[in-house]
């Protein structure tokens, strides 16, 4: 779910509607700008990944948090095993519009992964996204 360079730190707003548009919303150009408003905090026009996290945060609370949890892992479970693998979520991202290094997705899966199978379940998923402050 993370669409974030880690040597930049950050997306542009531009991408932010991509992400938005990709995760099956259609939000109108003012609703998009309203999003941004709200979490651009620094109003720099870009996105740094606190505030996207928040952005999700606030997403998941306002909504049914288990189902769309469910449902945003089903993205990234390709194969539906039960395992986010490093080359699915390669293949997420790339269909995001992010050509990331083995490197970037290998530490993404590495931030993620608490039990250290190199692979992220679904419960890692689930504390990774709730347990953004």
């Amino acid at each position: 779910m993370v669409v974030w360079n880690p040597l930049i730190g950050c997306i542009t707003v531009e991408e932010l509607a991509t992400v938005i548009r990709s995760l099956d919303q259609n939000p109108t150009e003012q609703e998009l700008h309203d999003i941004i408003t709200e979490i651009d905090s620094d109003s720099n026009g870009t996105i740094e990944f606190a505030e996207f996290l928040n952005l999700m945060a606030k997403k998941l609370q306002e909504s049914d948090a288990e189902e769309e949890l469910k449902e945003a892992f089903k993205v990234f479970d390709k194969d539906q095993n039960g395992y986010i693998s490093a080359s699915e979520l390669s293949h997420v991202m790339i269909n995001l519009g992010e050509k990331l290094t083995d490197e970037e997705v290998e530490q993404m899966i590495k931030e993620a992964d608490l039990d250290g199978d190199g692979q992220v379940n679904y419960d890692e998923f689930v504390k990774m996204m709730i347990n953004i402050d």
